[in-house]
């Protein structure tokens, strides 16, 4: 049951923006100016690194990683709340405000763990910094696919796919991507562990 008003039946995507997700996009555009003034400073001091994180104890970047976006151009910070605005408010509506965000954080922080764990089979990764919000962004994904399994979602904008469908393609894609290691800029391990976290 919704506990939110789902808003017209003719609107843009899923409506009327909830708060929880109002918040996270606010938070998330915010750190992405300042991180913009700042510069890598606060990337390698904010973003994930394994290295710092088993060899410093930089315990608190698990969890700030998700707030942080690159700075090299706005495609990855806006596709990112996109897809939060798009799958955050109807599971927010469904869940609550208070359930939604724990989800959001467990997310976030059970992808960094992946990342982690993945860093002592990779040398790689051990070294790299992961920044973004993609691994809760599956997270919500996988829990949009589950939710709404037959629910349409555009693959580059053209291509109506089933979300359960669309979760399958993407998860394989994050498996395979991340057992090969690194590649592309991309931290395919944090996606997979938003996957499987959020499925837990």
């Amino acid at each position: 049951m919704a506990r939110y008003p789902s808003g017209g039946s003719y609107s843009f995507g899923p409506g009327a923006i909830t708060p929880a997700v109002r918040v996270l996009i606010i938070t998330n555009v915010v750190v992405w100016v300042l991180n913009l003034i700042v510069g890598d400073v606060m990337t390698l001091r904010l973003g994930l690194v394994p290295q710092a994180v088993f060899e410093h104890f930089a315990l608190w970047q698990p969890f700030t990683y998700m707030f942080l976006h690159s700075t090299s151009g706005i495609g990855h910070i806006l596709i990112n709340m996109l897809s939060l605005w798009m799958f955050g408010t109807e599971l927010e509506r469904t869940w609550g405000t208070r359930f939604f965000t724990k989800y959001y954080i467990i997310t976030g922080v059970g992808a960094a763990a992946t990342s982690l764990l993945l860093a002592m089979a990779f040398n790689d990764i051990y070294y790299y910094v992961t920044v973004g919000a993609s691994g809760a962004i599956y997270g919500l994904l996988l829990a949009y696919g589950m939710y709404y399994p037959d629910r349409p979602i555009y693959l580059y904008f053209l291509f109506p796919i089933p979300a359960r469908i669309f979760v399958m393609i993407v998860g394989a894609i994050a498996f395979f991507s991340a057992i090969t290691g690194p590649g592309g800029g991309v931290a395919h391990s944090a996606h997979l562990g938003g996957l499987i976290v959020g499925y837990l």
